[in-house]
């Protein structure tokens, strides 16, 4: 990985790690020696897989990100314009990377929402179908849960939030499949605090979608003849 997008990535992670910081809640362990021998393996497991060399030409192949989340219901609503904040999570990292990606605008503007739906039903003929429109050669699927539940013990809500983020080429070969959990306690502001959680889980996850996208987004591209 280049040295300048690297630095761009650690910079971009110190900002939101900051602002964070601010979110209203508190989480039920205080820090500790453990919590911090912990976080220390995590940052590291983070470096090493930002560390990943990529080709080149990966770096300029565009992805579409999409966002959806499971409703109580077990419905899954994917109304682009309801999950802003969630994206732009996962993809400011992911353009600190050097990564290509789509703007919410591009993706509303060339993907019906009937396309959208057909993304998270798991339809393949309708996934190549609207990233060709787009011409993209990647898609990045998250799926983000969260629940809500007074504390048995404590009179606070707790929040858990899980998130599921596929991504697979247009062809929909899959190259990579992260999932990430936290909980927390949230105070009164759910919302507020299960994007938090949303934002300390995406380091981690978009590190591994990194890595993966790395090493294994060119394997089926055709070989270049050798050179007589």
């Amino acid at each position: 990985m280049r040295t300048s997008h690297a630095h761009a990535f650690l910079a971009l992670l110190i900002a939101l790690a900051t602002g964070a910081a601010g979110a209203q809640g508190f989480k039920f362990s205080q820090p500790d020696a453990a919590t911090a021998a912990e976080e220390r393996a995590r940052q590291e497991r983070i470096a090493q897989q930002l560390s990943t060399p990529c080709r080149s030409d990966l770096k300029g192949r565009k992805i579409v990100l999409i966002i959806g989340e499971r409703q109580s219901n077990g419905m899954i609503a994917a109304e682009q314009q309801n999950y802003g904040p969630h994206y732009q999570a996962i993809n400011a990292r992911l353009r600190a990377l050097g990564l290509a990606t789509y703007t919410p605008e591009e993706i509303r503007k060339q993907i019906a929402q009937a396309e959208i739906d057909a993304y998270f039903r798991n339809d393949p003929d309708a996934a190549l179908s609207a990233a060709k429109r787009l011409g993209a050669s990647f898609v990045l699927r998250g799926l983000i849960s969260s629940q809500s539940a007074m504390n048995p013990v404590m009179p606070v809500n707790q929040v858990s939030v899980s998130m599921g983020f596929t991504l697979s080429g247009a062809n929909g070969r899959a190259i990579s499949d992260v999932d990430a959990s936290s909980a927390s306690y949230a105070g009164a502001d759910v919302s507020r605090m299960a994007l938090t959680l949303v934002n300390e889980q995406a380091d981690e996850v978009v590190a591994r979608l990194y890595a993966d996208y790395c090493r294994n987004a060119g394997l089926d591209s055709p070989k270049k003849p050798a050179a007589k």
